[in-house]
């Protein structure tokens, strides 16, 4: 059995969305552009945005003696890198 019908006979939940016109063309277009049906396009892309919103968000605790070193690190200046320095200094291609 391919991962597509396994993964939809696992759903057994449903989100019920509200859109415009306009917002149901664009997302039926995007989804035929990459060759998949709305559903798994709008859930694929939600799970993806879920995930970053929920990484943009953890949180760690430090000691004390943890939280100094850190601050410490995070205060001295950076190592030199040649090769960063110079890739910066590169144009980028579309600006040649």
């Amino acid at each position: 059995m391919s991962t597509a019908i396994a993964t939809r006979k696992l759903r057994a939940e449903n989100i019920n969305l509200r859109v415009t016109r306009n917002q149901k063309a664009l997302i039926d277009r995007a989804a035929s552009a990459l060759g998949r049906n709305r559903s798994d396009f709008m859930l694929e892309a939600a799970c993806q945005e879920a995930e970053s919103v929920l990484l943009d968000r953890r949180y760690f605790v430090l000691s004390e003696a943890e939280s100094k070193r850190f601050t410490a690190m995070l205060d001295r200046p950076p190592a030199s890198n040649p090769r960063l320095e110079r890739l910066l200094r590169t144009k980028a291609p579309w600006e040649k």
